[in-house]
């Protein structure tokens, strides 16, 4: 029987977790026996006019043979500013629901992609296609931190009605962490509470976790001759630096990160390695303009990351909450963990205790002197057989969140066929 998985998703170029778990889930979709396997995406214009976080376009990793990239085109004109774009997508979703194949949709990230997912099968239904499809719902970090606390923190609960109302709507409805469905109930509950609505048992209830699937084997056991080679590219040396790699933004804790270094033991021995880029990128190659013991790596490739991680001497991402962001898991750790090399450093914000599971060097969010003591700990103190001890450790933690497990995890409480949107 033919089987089909769509995923709604802004999928590559963009830099982001949610990207990165469509590919795997349509990587694995191809062994579990889906026979039609697409990313339903944005055009690249609207992408690079959002001013999104981008790969280059020549060096985005293909996809496997057998996945399908669409960007469907705007219906409209320029009186219909941004919906010309849902259109597109909800109008493509149509299409494909038409066609009598057993369909599961998955929405990753609700605002839009839930609405695009419910509103393109409500239309099918209303226009007597009678689709196959059963549909299930992921609350990402950002639904939390940017869609619904600012409903909350503006007071606009008429917009958080509608994202419960749809998101509870469907018939199965996930959370990337604990963490994040812990807050999605706590959000519900004020909503109530103004509204007298009935959100937050039904979150209680009904919500599971599904954590964000990882490629672990792009990752494990790095050939020592390519992280050689790599680090000489780079003008390092293997466990001569501290690895920041992640975007460059206040909550991922990189402005404490570089005032820890500069009054840290360690950084005569080591330097600090900031790859990524962001909006804070800019600013921080000022603050540290005259310290030669940091360097800047803003082009770092997906086949790169691995090599980086396994050289370093301790990788740090001391991530804090702010207003507008809050790790509601962190990717980016599970998968130094799964690389090898020195200690995560890094904090219990959001989800990250999820992510890192008691394995790395926890340090309070914000606290400058605890990174900087975590840094000469890592460089400084720890032997080889204890570096050796925490990094078995930390890769046993992170094959949990193998991509093959999480499928599989997700999907046998659904029906085989799939439409994912992220």
């Amino acid at each position: 029987m033919n089987r089909r998985l769509i995923i709604v998703v802004r999928a590559d170029p963009v830099i982001c977790g949610h990207s990165g778990e469509a590919r795997n889930l349509a990587e694995v979709a191809l062994i579990r026996g889906f026979t039609d396997v697409r990313l339903l995406t944005w055009p690249i214009p609207v992408l690079q006019a959002a001013g999104l976080p981008l790969k280059p376009l020549d060096r985005i990793m293909p996809y496997s043979a057998g996945i399908t990239v669409e960007r469907p085109e705007p219906v409209g004109d320029y009186k219909v500013p941004d919906g010309r774009y849902l259109a597109g997508l909800t109008g493509r979703l149509v299409e494909l629901l038409a066609e009598p194949i057993p369909t599961t949709c998955l929405s990753m990230y609700l605002a839009p992609h839930d609405v695009v997912v419910r509103d393109a099968v409500d239309a099918a239904r209303g226009a007597g296609y009678a689709p196959d499809v059963h549909t299930i719902a992921k609350a990402v970090g950002s639904d939390v931190t940017n869609v619904i606390r600012s409903c909350l923190r503006e007071r606009r609960f008429g917009a958080a009605v509608v994202l419960f109302t749809r998101f509870l709507a469907n018939d199965q409805v996930i959370a990337v962490s604990e963490y994040t469905r812990q807050e999605i109930i706590a959000a519900a509950e004020a909503v109530d509470t103004e509204c007298g609505t009935r959100f937050a048992d039904q979150c209680t209830r009904r919500i599971s976790v599904s954590y964000p699937p990882v490629d672990t084997a792009a990752y494990l056991d790095p050939d020592p001759a390519l992280v050689d080679a790599a680090l000489r590219r780079r003008g390092l040396e293997r466990d001569g630096y501290v690895l920041f790699l992640s975007r460059l933004t206040p909550a991922k804790g990189i402005y404490d990160l570089v005032h820890a270094f500069a009054r840290c033991q360690a950084r005569s021995r080591v330097k600090l390695a900031i790859a990524g880029t962001g909006p804070a990128l800019e600013d921080v190659r000022a603050i540290t303009r005259h310290d030669d013991r940091v360097v800047f790596l803003s082009d770092v490739e997906d086949e790169e990351k691995p090599l980086l991680m396994n050289g370093c001497a301790a990788y740090a991402l001391p991530t804090k909450p702010e207003p507008d962001f809050v790790e509601t898991f962190g990717i980016a750790l599970t998968e130094k963990m799964l690389a090898g090399g020195g200690p995560v450093i890094t904090t219990t914000t959001g989800g990250v205790g999820e992510a890192v599971g008691g394995t790395a060097i926890v340090v309070e969010a914000g606290n400058v002197a605890h990174i900087a003591a975590a840094i000469d700990r890592a460089v400084l103190e720890l032997s080889p057989e204890q570096r050796q001890i925490m990094a078995d450790r930390a890769r046993e933690h992170a094959m949990s969140f193998d991509r093959v497990r999480v499928f599989d995890g997700l999907f046998t409480t659904s029906d085989p066929p799939v439409a994912l949107t992220g």
